[in-house]
């Protein structure tokens, strides 16, 4: 690898190991092994190419789900029915939990700084579009090039529910729902009120 790959995969391990605003440009050049020049030559700031490793070690992390148990590196099968394919992709997502959760506190902490830096939220913007195409994608079975209004509403959706389910794990992984608890709600919701008792 190059100093600008080096830089990257240094950037990574310095987001997952020290978090956003305690990774100085020094943390990175020593787990680069390159120099602080490298930076704003290859990057222009420490900012951006933090930025840039905080879009991949998000996406790394959402290709990791999409791969099958028997690890051929595909798509997992898709299962008949929509809510079994919703609880498995479920079971996916809070099942890596454990070996995923700097990625989830990473996440947490880049959304708390998108109000006092524009450079993060106008790099962060259309990650996350393509984001939601592959939550709908891969949580739902929705492909956004043959459907891209159901892709956006259903990533939305999706998109939303895993910010609320990142905040509940990390706050009390005890009572957190389970992907069970997730498609049971997901049925109440669909089913409606319901005959008054």
């Amino acid at each position: 690898m190059g100093h600008r790959e080096d830089l990257l995969e240094g950037a990574k391990r310095c987001l997952l190991e020290k978090g956003y605003a305690r990774t100085t440009a020094r943390d990175i050049v020593a787990a680069s092994g390159t120099n602080l020049a490298s930076i704003g030559y290859h990057y222009g700031s420490k900012e951006a190419l933090l930025n840039l490793a905080f879009i991949k070690v998000t996406e790394e992390w959402g290709e990791r789900l999409t791969v099958d148990e028997g690890g051929s590196g595909g798509q997992p099968e898709v299962p008949a029915a929509p809510l079994d394919q919703f609880r498995e992709t479920w079971e996916r997502v809070i099942g890596s939990y454990e070996q995923t959760r700097a990625v989830w506190q990473l996440q947490m902490e880049v959304i708390s700084r998108i109000d006092s830096d524009p450079e993060l939220q106008k790099a962060l913007a259309g990650p996350q579009r393509a984001g939601r195409d592959g939550l709908a994608e891969n949580m739902l079975g929705i492909d956004p090039e043959t459907d891209p209004e159901r892709a956006r509403v259903a990533g939305l959706f999706c998109q939303a529910l895993l910010a609320g389910v990142m905040v509940q794990w990390l706050m009390d992984a005890d009572s957190a729902p389970s992907a069970q608890d997730l498609t049971d709600g997901l049925k109440v919701v669909l089913e409606g009120r319901g005959p008054a008792n």
